[in-house]
This record gives C-alpha cells, sequence and structure tokens, in this order.
C-alpha cells in the first residue's frame, strides 16, 4: 500500500500541469486580492491600527484552507485518470488487495496536501517577514500544522466522496474547475462572511472548509487583532471577529475553536464512511 501511495505522490509532482491546476484557485485568488480585492476589503472597514497587517493574515488563512481542498482534489486526480485509463484492470489483476489501493489512493492525496499546504504556510511566513509583518512563533508554526493535518483530512474525505462518481477525465477536471471557483464564495475568502446575505452565510457556516478557515485565522490574526482592538469595546472586537470568520454565529450562539475542531472531525469520519461505502458498492 505504501509502495502504491509512492507510485501516486511520484506521479503528482511529476505532473507539472496537475499540480498547477490544483493551485489554479489559489493563484486566482491572490491575484485578484492584489488587483482589488484587498483594496475593496480595506475600504470596506474602518481605519484602526494594524488594518493592513490583519487584513493580510485574515487572506493568508483563507488561501491555506482552499489549498487544503484544491490540492487533494488534484491528487485523486490521479484515480480518476486510472479508471478512466483502466489501468485500474491492471492493478486488480495483481495480488495486492483492493483495499490497499483504495489506502494508496487516499494516504498518497493526504501526504500531497499535507506538503503543498506546510509550503504555502512557510511561504506565508517568509511574505510576512518581507512585508515587515509579524511571522509566526515556532509555537504557533507547530499549532497551524496540526490545523492543516485536520483540514486536509477534512478536505480529502470530501473529495474523495466526489471522486467515486466519476469515471472520465474530462467529467473530473470540469468540475475541479466549478469547485476551485466557488471555494473563495463557500470559505468566505471573496468577501467576508458579514457582507454576504444570510442564505449564503447558512451555508458558508455549514461548508467545512470555512472551519478550517477560521482555525488559521484564528491563530493567524491573534497578534494583530491585539494591536488593533486594545483601546476598543470587546463588543467591537467581538462582532469584527464573526463579520471576518473568525468565529461563526449558529442559531444566537457563537462558535468557538473546540466547535470547529470537532466538525472537521465529524465531516472527516462521515465523508470517509460514506466514500468507503460508495466504493464498496459500485466495486460488486
Amino acid at each position: 500500500m505504501m509502495a502504491f501511495a509512492k507510485r501516486n505522490i511520484l506521479l503528482y509532482f511529476r505532473d507539472k500541469t496537475t499540480v498547477f491546476f490544483s493551485l489554479l484557485a489559489v493563484i486566482i485568488l491572490i491575484t485578484l486580492y492584489f488587483l482589488f480585492l484587498g483594496d475593496m476589503t480595506s475600504k470596506g472597514l474602518p481605519d484602526f491600527p494594524a488594518k493592513e497587517a490583519l487584513l493580510t493574515s485574515w487572506f493568508i488563512a483563507g488561501i491555506l484552507a482552499v489549498t487544503s481542498m484544491t490540492t487533494t482534489l488534484g491528487s485523486f486526480g490521479i484515480l480518476v485518470e486510472d479508471r478512466a485509463n483502466k489501468t485500474y484492470m491492471d492493478f486488480y489483476s495483481s495480488p495486492i488487495a483492493r483495499a490497499k489501493l483504495v489506502g494508496g489512493y487516499i494516504i498518497s492525496a493526504l501526504v500531497v496536501g499535507f506538503i503543498m499546504c506546510m509550503i504555502t504556510l512557510i511561504a506565508s511566513n517568509v511574505f510576512l517577514y518581507v512585508s515587515g509583518e509579524a511571522v509566526l512563533s515556532f509555537g504557533k508554526m507547530i499549532e497551524a500544522g496540526g490545523v492543516v493535518i485536520l483540514s486536509v483530512l477534512a478536505s480529502g474525505s470530501m473529495v474523495l466522496l466526489l471522486v467515486s462518481f466519476f469515471k472520465t477525465s474530462n467529467a473530473f477536471a470540469a468540475a475541479s474547475t466549478v469547485i476551485g471557483t466557488l471555494l473563495g464564495f463557500l470559505a468566505g475568502i471573496y468577501i467576508p462572511i458579514g457582507g454576504l446575505p444570510e442564505y449564503i452565510q447558512a451555508v458558508v457556516k455549514l461548508f467545512p472548509v470555512s472551519h478550517s478557515a477560521a482555525l488559521f485565522r484564528q491563530l493567524l490574526m491573534e497578534g494583530p487583532l491585539l494591536d488593533a482592538f486594545s483601546n476598543s469595546p470587546a463588543e467591537m472586537k467581538q462582532g469584527f471577529k464573526i463579520d471576518m470568520g473568525m468565529l461563526y454565529e449558529i442559531n444566537g450562539t457563537q462558535t468557538s475553536k473546540l466547535f470547529s475542531i470537532l466538525y472537521l472531525c465529524v465531516t472527516t469520519l462521515l465523508f470517509f464512511g460514506l466514500s468507503l461505502l460508495v466504493m464498496k458498492r459500485k466495486s460488486k
């Protein structure tokens, strides 16, 4: 199983086109942010200390959350390609058990997602340093690594369920494009959740990637938030957290870090369970 996972990981990183397209949504987000989204978001907020640092951290947190899904999606493309080219029939004729093959696909996608997210996290820290902003401490980097693992597991489970329905590379590519486009909205990155209509806010709160973004925001924005609201009423600070998606308000109750962690854990178990059930039925 590990040898098969290694084969998939090598195939992903050797194909530069796959790597590029798995990061396409992130590249588009960064481009739009520097072209106009950053200014638009900044103008929508009143002036306060550390505003630029706060918005930069908010955006980086969103990028990390999106990367966890787009890169696992790109890696699972190998599964769809093997299915489309009927390469899987060669694997099935080998003495390797089918469960180990599926496990190999899952492990490789999770490893790819983790590596790409950690590269994004380190690159973000370098960007903060070059920009003259405060970088994450070693302890915060370890915490962020834990959130990366949780985010990749949750995203990987959702993507596995999705790819279990695709038989052709073209259908998978079309779905990947749509998902990449929608991710920015569903994770509340294009527009802060406080600026969205209530029915879209409800969708954002349900979407697991939004809770990954909330956890990253709580880590990355903690320092700038203290500077920005050191002389402001606690209600104003709390309202800002909700408007920017650092935490969510569900049925009048504010979510916590623990809630988002548990939400991602439950999501992971639920989608992995559904995925394996679907794949088992299809293999009969």
